[in-house]
């Protein structure tokens, strides 16, 4: 996959930045034409922190263009369906959960924030499924303010609220 300078993209788990130059460098005697992303926000990385991404590794580290305006409105449909999958045992849930945030997908980012949500009601989070969910929430009200152009405040309320209504329907 390609990207232009300027371009915003999604770097897994990481959140959005945007190609500010696409450089060569020579890495241990070797060329290698590099994208140097300037991240927007996170709380991983500065807002002010740069990542170099190797060209010919962008589909190893998942590196991807924003979604478009069909694949928005499917993630918002998985917020906001009543369905869920809770695994019981910790240790696999986790491992579930960390394999779906590296995948690069923002579907697979958003059903760990659904469970995790849901599963917050049903008991306390561990420290570790707190910082998960934080990063999840971060990333796909991030990815969805990027999008529509609105601001995080806005979208952290839509995605509480498309959570908080799915989570009546799972009840009912």
């Amino acid at each position: 996959m390609q990207f232009k300078v300027g371009e915003k993209v999604i770097y897994p788990n990481q959140g959005v930045g945007v190609i500010e130059e696409i450089c060569m460098k020579s890495i241990a005697g070797k060329k290698q034409e590099f994208y140097l992303l300037k991240m927007m926000s996170n709380n991983m990385v500065s807002s002010n922190s740069t990542v170099m991404v190797p060209t010919e590794n962008v589909k190893n580290v998942g590196l991807r263009k924003l979604c478009n305006k069909k694949q928005l409105d499917f993630l918002l449909e998985i917020l906001e369906d009543g369905s869920s999958e809770l695994n019981t045992d910790w240790k696999n849930r986790y491992k579930n959960n960390v394999l779906r945030m590296t995948s690069g997908s923002i579907f697979e980012v958003a059903k760990v924030l659904k469970n995790l949500f849901f599963l917050s009601f049903q008991k306390s989070l561990s420290f570790r499924e707190k910082k998960m969910y934080d990063r999840a929430h971060e990333l796909v009200v991030s990815e969805i303010a990027t999008v529509r152009r609105l601001p995080l405040s806005e979208v952290e309320e839509l995605v509480v609220g498309l959570l908080t209504e799915s989570y009546k329907w799972l009840k009912v």
